[in-house]
Order: C-alpha cells, then structure tokens, then sequence
C-alpha cells in the first residue's frame, strides 16, 4: 500500500551565476576587456548589498575562436577570427530574496551593453534529509488508513507490517505541485523559492480475517 505526505518548505539559500565572454581580435585585448566587464559586473552585484565573501570569480580562460565556412568546393571549414575570454562569477547567500531581487534588476546590466550570460539562480533547501525524515511518519499513517479503508471494504482487517520502503521524495514548485510525478524518480525544483516537500512510501500489511 502506498502513503504519501507533504509539506510547504522555503528555500533557505541560493546560488546565482553570471558569465563574462569577451571576443576580440587579440588574447591579450580579450582579457584586457574581460577585466573591466568582470569589475562592472561585481559592482553591480555588491552594490545590491552582497558582500565581496559571497562573491566568486573564477579562473580567467582565453581560447581561440573560429567561424565555420563554406569552402569554394562546398566543404565547411574553420576559419580563426579572433580570442573569446571567459569568466564566471557565482553569488551564494541565505539572503532568497536579494538574490531574486538582484537577478530581476540584472537587465540593468544587458541595457548597459555588459557582456554577460545571466543564468537564473538555483534556489535550495539545506535541510532536505531532515525534510524527508519528518515527512516518512505522516506518509506511512497515510498508507495505514488507506490500507485499512480498503481492508474494511473486504471485511478483514489490516496485520502486522510486513515490510516497507521509500519510494520518490519530491521537492516542487508550490506553484504546480499538483502535477502527475513518477512514484520513483523523484524531483528537485531549483526554480521557486516556495515548494512543496513531498514523499511516498510503500508498505505491505497482513491481513487478519
């Protein structure tokens, strides 16, 4: 017999990321441009109110470009045109709320010609195996009043417990967590701050007539 139990839970932290490219004709140009972006870009970010600890920038790369072409005899061919430099930088914080608020006023950044790729942030719960283990009590008393209910309907009674297991645990968006989930597969919505925690058990019961 199958149980199932949920709950609403917040996300309690977040990680958002944002990736300079710069292409220009020369390495050392591309790096050159690739520094004033990336100092635009965390003084956007520390000016919505995150600290320089929450801020990291990763390892500078610079890796030569090529444009794909037609050859006269109609073959594709690879043709250099110049140094792409990349960086990345990730925000982390407790703080769910200023980084949705940052990443909705990150247009600013695209409005003032930043090269910059705006990733939307991942919104997580920290507590998720606390999450599960107070949700598996709920969902196997659920799976014991069903199994009862239909046991009633046959005129026996639900034995002892013969065996159980956990199936899917599901984290979703509060917004749609009605939707049809796979028993098994479970689920980890990074997207809303608001979720709905949710597991499903399975147990097999005696019967006693």
């Amino acid at each position: 017999m199958k149980g199932l139990a949920e709950k609403p839970i917040s996300a309690d932290s977040a990680e958002w990321r944002l990736t300079v490219n710069v292409k220009r004709k020369t390495a050392a140009e591309a790096i050159d441009v690739l520094r004033v972006e990336r100092d635009a870009v965390v003084a956007f970010v520390t000016q919505a109110g995150f600290t320089r600890a929450s801020v990291t920038a990763a390892s500078e790369s610079v890796d030569e470009s090529f444009d794909e072409r037609r050859s006269a005899g109609g073959d594709t061919i690879r043709v250099p045109d110049g140094f792409l430099a990349t960086l990345a930088i990730s925000v982390t914080s407790n703080d769910v709320a200023a980084i949705e608020q940052a990443y909705r006023s990150s247009v600013k950044l695209k409005i003032d010609g930043r090269a910059v790729a705006i990733s939307a942030p991942s919104y997580l719960v920290s507590s998720l195996e606390d999450v599960k283990m107070s949700l598996i009590g709920a969902a196997t008393q659920n799976a014991q009043k069903r199994a009862a209910e239909f046991a009633s309907q046959g005129g026996v009674k639900v034995g002892p417990m013969r065996s159980a297991s956990q199936g899917a645990f599901y984290i979703l968006p509060a917004s749609n967590a009605s939707k049809t989930v796979d028993d098994y597969g479970g689920a980890y919505d990074k997207t809303t701050i608001p979720k709905i925690a949710r597991v499903v058990v399975t147990i097999d019961y005696g019967i006693e007539r």
